[in-house]
């Protein structure tokens, strides 16, 4: 076995254990609030969907990569690399859905309190769910291509950036190959198109009302403009990590040559959104900090 390989196993590991405890920890914590006859909030829903996402991304082929790293090849059949490589399809599409709901929710919620606003407002919490439903109808439906060209490992795979060490990408022709990545590039562009658009009103929001707040010399941190900037920070982060990929695998595709070291790399940054952003939520939630405090007064006080 690769030293590089063994390496590059170890660190992907401690990312995906890293990105798994934190999102676990996220879905955990909504469930608390529940159990306690705690009313979860809009931004509440889409951001447990996120971290269940998320999850769901780190345990399919985040495992499937550390496995293959440590020389473990055929460990799926036809089916499993098609249920496994289908899920995480799936689940990275609702990633970057989510992300998008969440910003467009966010940019709403801090809007003037105009008329036409204010109607809007009153009708958003109501289309949560039903959008969340709608994001799982079209990543199924979109991804099932992961699930029809794909199957177990095969000693005439084609070696490319985009095969896998233990799934084979059967070849579909040209013409079907573009039109699969028109349409997962279209999805990808329109949301983050979407998001961006709502992250930049939001970042104009915030700066008018930071320079009211300068003037008139008031409290500034309302939990709406404290929600704002995490979402904020969260579709940041999303986006430099998508366009970091993107080069990426753009540089890989057009190498005669393909190197490992930079296939290893591309592979840490698709994991890293998943890994990082439940830490940010966490870090930015001030409910996080009364929730530790209350569970470490209470173990306190078992001990005592």
């Amino acid at each position: 076995m690769d030293a590089t390989e063994l390496s590059f196993g170890f660190l992907l590991l401690f990312q995906i254990c890293v990105g798994v405890s934190g999102n676990i920890f996220l879905l955990l914590f909504y469930i608390h609030r529940v159990s306690a006859s705690l009313k979860l909030s809009s931004s509440d829903l889409i951001l447990s969907h996120l971290a269940l996402s998320n999850a769901i991304v780190l345990l399919t082929r985040g495992l499937s990569e550390i496995l293959s790293a440590w020389g473990l090849r055929n460990f799926l059949n036809n089916v499993g690399c098609k249920i496994l490589m289908y899920m995480y399809r799936v689940a990275r599409g609702l990633a970057i859905c989510s992300t998008c709901l969440l910003s467009i929710f966010q940019s709403v919620t801090i809007s003037p309190r105009t008329p036409p606003w204010s109607r809007i407002k009153a009708r958003l919490p109501n289309c949560i769910i039903p959008s969340c439903l709608l994001s799982w109808a079209l990543n199924l439906l979109i991804d099932t291509s992961s699930a029809v060209y794909l199957t177990g490992p095969q000693n005439a795979s084609v070696h490319s950036p985009l095969d896998l060490k233990y799934c084979s990408i059967i070849n579909p022709g040209a013409d079907v190959t573009l039109i699969v990545g028109v349409i997962f590039s279209l999805r990808d562009l329109v949301f983050l198109g979407l998001m961006s658009v709502a992250s930049g009103y939001m970042v104009f929001v915030l700066y008018r009302h930071h320079r009211q707040v300068q003037h008139l010399h008031g409290p500034g941190h309302s939990p709406e403009v404290s929600a704002a900037k995490r979402v904020v920070a969260l579709v940041t982060l999303y986006v430099l990590l998508y366009g970091q990929h993107s080069i990426m695998l753009s540089v890989l595709l057009n190498m005669r040559e393909k190197s490992s070291l930079l296939v290893n790399i591309n592979m840490v940054l698709a994991f890293t959104f998943s890994a990082i952003s439940p830490f940010l939520i966490i870090h930015t939630d001030r409910r996080m900090k009364t929730f530790w405090k209350r569970e470490s007064l209470t173990s306190d006080g078992n001990l005592s």
